[in-house]
């Protein structure tokens, strides 16, 4: 049975060129890039080569570009060095219901430190207020952190009005763009943020490897990690070269691609849209119709819980995710389906179909197929009517 992978907003495969770059990391270049011999030299070739071509990917200048562990490292990074760097200048926060966890629990870590969060609201969709976030900043706000896109719905965010915002009242903006760059066009020429997260294991890199743009002449953050003064003194301990050089060769595919891959999984993510809505009744899609991921499809059905619906397509073969599972395994209502006030009794029946550059045209027939088979299946167990579907 061939498998069909829906779960690209969660995890990529590692492309087969990104491993073939890391390979000669392990075998043979595998020298400490802070040592002066000739390996490490070798090794901080590779790091400095690998900036560059993350920086080429977000518009950004090698410098103001800084590795981490990856998109959560990089997002307390963001918010908790900057918060405590300017805490003397004020220690108030703004952020949103809909954020990641590697957001909304530092914010809440830096509360219990003394520092005030404030939360904007989100519309219906998952789109931010923007004149509800003009009206919650204050002399004492230092910094902003809102998503660029949501993993779960999908929705993007004005990031152009926010950051211009920001800048025009003098506070700092962070935004997680984990699961926006390398699916839509991300530059830092254009676009008025401070700080931005990424992560590889999202754009067909390894995991355990991110980065954080730092635009130059934005204050130092305080560091998380002392130790060595790696990373301009901003992350201590010896690079993940290996990984970096994966995050660099990823970003590199990526920028060559970006047209290519946004058109056709956006035409796939369509064509999926448009089968599922003629063929199955009680179909309920959420996030913003217009200003979206290309490659998310968040949705429910009337009668069917989601958890059941993604065990039924994992058994044909088909990987989708739901919108209810939390980081521990455990089921919870999704914090961000909260925000945007859908009912808990849909927010069970949900689940998130993420595609990627693996995804082909006919598989969106086969998982249209299996989708209307395990939705009858499953209404037909619960003694769910068809015809008391809401219009």
């Amino acid at each position: 049975m061939q498998q069909i992978y829906l779960d690209h907003n969660a995890t990529t495969p590692v492309d087969k060129e990104v491993l073939e770059a890391m390979l000669p990391l392990f075998r043979d270049a595998f020298g400490n890039p802070s040592s002066a011999h000739a390996r490490g030299r070798a090794a901080r070739v590779c790091l400095d080569q690998a900036r560059e071509q993350v920086a080429a990917l977000i518009g950004a200048h090698p410098v103001e570009i800084t590795f981490t562990s990856g998109g959560t490292e990089s997002d307390n990074l963001a918010i908790t060095g900057t918060a405590r760097a300017l805490k003397n200048k004020g220690n108030h926060i703004i952020t949103s219901r809909v954020e990641h966890p590697a957001v909304l629990n530092t914010c809440e870590e830096l509360r219990k430190e003394g520092f005030d969060i404030g939360y904007v609201p989100v519309d219906s969709h998952g789109r931010i207020d923007c004149s509800a976030l003009a009206d919650l900043i204050t002399d004492e706000t230092t910094l902003i952190t809102l998503q660029h896109g949501n993993s779960e719905v999908g929705t993007l965010q004005p990031i152009e009005k926010i950051g211009e915002l920001a800048r025009a009242r003098g506070v700092l903006f962070h935004t997680d763009a984990v699961q926006t760059v390398s699916k839509i066009a991300v530059d830092t020429q254009i676009l008025p943020v401070d700080l931005l997260s990424l992560s590889a294991h999202k754009m067909y890199g390894p995991k355990g490897v991110g980065a954080l743009y730092i635009r130059r002449g934005t204050p130092p953050l305080s560091p998380l990690i002392s130790g060595g003064g790696q990373e301009k003194k901003r992350r201590g301990g010896t690079e993940n070269v290996p990984g970096i050089v994966g995050l660099g060769k990823a970003a590199e595919i990526a920028q060559s691609r970006l047209e290519s891959d946004q058109s056709r999984v956006s035409e796939l993510r369509n064509d999926l849209r448009r089968q599922i809505e003629s063929r199955i009744p009680g179909a309920r899609f959420y996030g913003h119709p217009e200003f979206c991921l290309p490659n998310t499809l968040y949705l429910g059905f009337d009668g069917v819980e989601g958890q059941t619906l993604m065990i039924h397509l994992d058994l044909s073969g088909i990987f989708v995710s739901t919108g209810t599972a939390c980081s521990s395994g455990s089921i919870l209502p999704s914090e961000v389906l909260g925000a945007m006030a859908v009912p808990e009794s849909e927010m069970v029946q949900t689940i998130r179909i993420s595609l990627g550059r693996g995804n082909q045209t006919e598989d969106m027939t086969r998982v249209s197929d299996a989708l209307e088979k395990a939705v009858l299946e499953i209404r037909s167990k619960t003694g769910f009517s068809a015809g008391a579907v809401p219009k």
